[in-house]
């Protein structure tokens, strides 16, 4: 079995088309951080983004979810410009962003309950998130008594039980231990083939970003980000992470992606060492 690439007919389920970004710094002066950036991404599609530090990658999930809006260019979702925060989207923090004061009961269901869905309701569709995350007998502990692994369980359970029609990852599993990492990437894998939503998963980890996707998009070093290479990654599913990487044509695939970035990430540190040499002269 082939990973399943989505049909060239389909429309997309998020596009960024001709995407540039500005802030304005500290000092007054205008920062681009991206400029006529393309990207699309089809419905149940997984894609995931690497990129030298400081090259976007969060401020394009920002972009998708209408928490910031484009200097130019535009955003859609399932054709719909995005003018303000996006219904449909669930979008997992590298911070945790669960409530230390809810259990994780009262966590899971705390979206259901917002959007108006009677209590106990709510309460029985939390316990099966609960469940399926793997962390039934939990459901009256607190965050501060989870370890790391389980608190991003919780916060999957937070966003899948919403049925996001997308799901916006922000390098959520970067705090975590190795193996607790590779665990965590084979649950999110099983949790996805359940509804299938569109993933922008932002990542550094050029493996994670293989194991788990069907795209890799690879960005250019900031400032002035755009999109450099687009790489299909023909896997077979269901996958096993550490399993996977082991595979030949993962290597190829590996070898292959890390020329595009390769140069983007010796940019990015040229350019960081100069401006550390400039800061200290």
């Amino acid at each position: 079995m082939h990973a399943t690439s989505p049909g060239p007919g389909l429309s997309p389920a998020i596009e960024l088309a001709g995407v540039t970004k500005q802030f304005t710094t500290d000092g007054g002066l205008p920062y681009t951080a991206l400029k006529d950036l393309d990207v699309r991404v089809a419905p149940g599609e997984f894609c995931a983004v690497v990129g030298p530090t400081g090259c976007g990658k969060s401020t394009t999930l920002t972009l998708v979810s209408g928490l910031e809006r484009p200097s130019a260019g535009s955003v859609a979702v399932h054709g719909e410009p995005v003018t303000g925060i996006t219904p449909g989207v669930g979008f997992m923090f590298q911070a945790d962003a669960i409530l230390p004061w809810k259990t994780v009961l009262d966590n899971v269901s705390a979206g259901p309950r917002f959007r108006g869905v009677a209590k106990r309701t709510a309460l029985t569709d939390a316990r099966d998130w609960i469940r399926r995350v793997g962390l039934a007998g939990f459901e009256d502990r607190y965050p501060h008594q989870l370890s790391g692994g389980m608190r991003k369980r919780v916060a999957l359970a937070q966003n899948l039980i919403n049925e996001p029609r997308i799901l916006l990852m922000d390098e959520p599993f970067s705090a975590l231990d190795v193996q607790t990492r590779a665990k965590m990437s084979d649950e999110l894998l099983s949790l996805w083939d359940l509804t299938r939503p569109a993933v922008v998963f932002v990542t550094h980890d050029l493996e994670e970003a293989i194991a788990l996707a069907d795209t890799v998009v690879v960005l250019t070093a900031g400032p002035a980000a755009t999109v450099k290479a687009r790489f299909p990654i023909d896997l077979p599913r269901p996958r096993v992470v550490q399993e996977i990487r082991f595979e030949r044509q993962f290597v190829d695939l590996y070898q292959q992606i890390w020329e595009a970035l390769r140069a983007e990430v010796d940019l990015a540190y040229t350019q960081t060492t100069q401006l550390r040499e400039q800061e200290a002269s």
